[in-house]
């Protein structure tokens, strides 16, 4: 008698622990990008659910060659990529975001007068866990070149020394919105780093160095 196995679907039409293959083949059958994985235990499947998906099927961050860096091939291409630029420091600041597969951009702010590209980073990746989120995408990585960019916001908070001058109240704003964003919602993405000396130019890159 084969050993029961269950059947854990983090994105489809239904997520949940599925007992049997048929209930699970159901929930992933032309939803695209689903994402689901059997186990052999009831509560690892129960423990997984309430996980990140990349922790089950891959590391979240790629792994390294003999030489130190990650090969392309690493890239996972069902992601979002972000970035920001800022004509002097401080300047007119704008961060993006695209589809790392296709390039295809996502959302795009600014610019906006008297900011810093740390605070572009640190606003790029919180407006794209807040997109990733409204959408269902609780497991879908989002890439950044920017270490500051990722520690600020696993912190939960900006840590500038930015001036506010008036003509840039509206960078502020957006600053305070983020800051509130990450102090009522868990963070499920995974935040990677897009190692730019291995793959080149992050894909949401503004192409102005």
């Amino acid at each position: 008698m084969a050993k029961q196995k269950f059947y854990v679907v983090w994105e489809g039409h239904k997520p949940g622990v599925y007992t049997n293959w048929d209930e699970c083949k159901r929930q992933v059958d032309g939803f695209e990008k689903a994402k689901y994985k059997s186990f052999e235990d009831r509560a690892q499947a129960d423990q997984a659910f309430q996980g990140n998906y990349w922790k089950y099927v891959k590391s979240a961050e790629p792994a390294k060659t003999t030489t130190g860096k990650a090969p392309r091939s690493s890239i996972i291409k069902d992601s979002l990529a972000v970035d920001a630029a800022c004509s002097g420091n401080p300047g007119d600041m704008e961060y993006r975001g695209v589809f790392t597969a296709t390039g295809k951009e996502l959302f795009r702010v600014g610019p906006l007068p008297e900011g810093t590209n740390n605070i572009g980073e640190f606003l790029a990746i919180v407006h794209g866990l807040a997109l990733l989120q409204r959408e269902g995408k609780p497991s879908m990585p989002i890439y950044s070149d920017s270490l500051t960019g990722r520690s600020w916001v696993k912190k939960g908070k900006a840590n500038t020394k930015l001036a506010a001058t008036g003509r840039n109240d509206e960078i502020f704003r957006l600053i305070e919105r983020a800051e509130q964003w990450l102090a009522k919602n868990k963070i499920t993405n995974p935040l990677l780093t897009w190692e730019t000396k291995a793959w080149g130019e992050i894909p949401a890159d503004f192409g102005r160095k």
